[in-house]
């Protein structure tokens, strides 16, 4: 994914306030051997990028004046109540350094598994990305987390995911992933349902 950038060489309030009444967005590229260069980017290509999880998850392209560096989101500000992107931060990937970032979680093959299929369970997502360490090259886009065999009462941790190779999950726990339980009305209609048969039994 590819992302051109200007040069900024005016700071502070008063120019930042500028540029975001100009349509462009001040920002920042740190990191590496490299000195941190301030940058301004288009607003309306920014912040529609921000609305697709690949600009978050993958390494980026950034083209400066004709030169073409690669980086990671890793931070932006966005304003409390209107559809603005204040400041955005890159930081500079060297090929050969392992990074730590965090990956979203794709589930799939839910509704084919016991606990939904079976008994009409709820899958409850616990975790919705992952922190993993692994070198530029090998950073995947998402982890797939599959739920095909889950049952109900039953969870997924980290262990039971399969990484792709080269990527390390960053926690030393082991996370719950994912959990399926029947439905809270469901337990309470059954429990209700119960309590009536109790004096027919007595």
């Amino acid at each position: 994914m590819k992302v051109i950038a200007f040069p900024r060489t005016l700071q502070g309030t008063g120019a930042s306030r500028r540029l975001r009444i100009a349509g462009q967005t001040p920002g920042i590229v740190y990191g590496g051997t490299s000195a941190p260069v301030n940058i301004a980017l288009d607003h309306n290509a920014l912040y529609h990028a921000l609305k697709k999880e690949t600009f978050h998850s993958s390494i980026l392209d950034l083209e400066i004046e004709g030169k073409v560096e690669q980086v990671l989101l890793r931070d932006f500000q966005v304003h409390a109540y209107k559809q603005l992107v204040l400041h955005v931060d890159f930081q500079r990937v060297d090929a050969s350094q392992k990074l730590h970032t965090k990956v979203p979680l794709h589930f799939i093959n839910a509704e084919i598994s016991p606990a939904v299929k079976l008994s009409a369970g709820i899958i409850s997502h616990v975790q919705s990305e992952l922190d993993v360490s692994c070198l530029p090259k090998d950073l995947p886009e998402f982890v797939e987390v599959d739920l095909a065999k889950l049952e109900i009462g039953q969870s997924i941790h980290l262990a039971d995911l399969k990484l792709p190779n080269g990527v390390n999950a960053v926690s030393q726990e082991n996370l719950t992933i994912a959990t399926a339980s029947v439905p809270a009305g469901k337990v309470e209609a059954a429990g209700e349902a119960a309590a009536g048969e109790t004096p027919e039994a007595k």
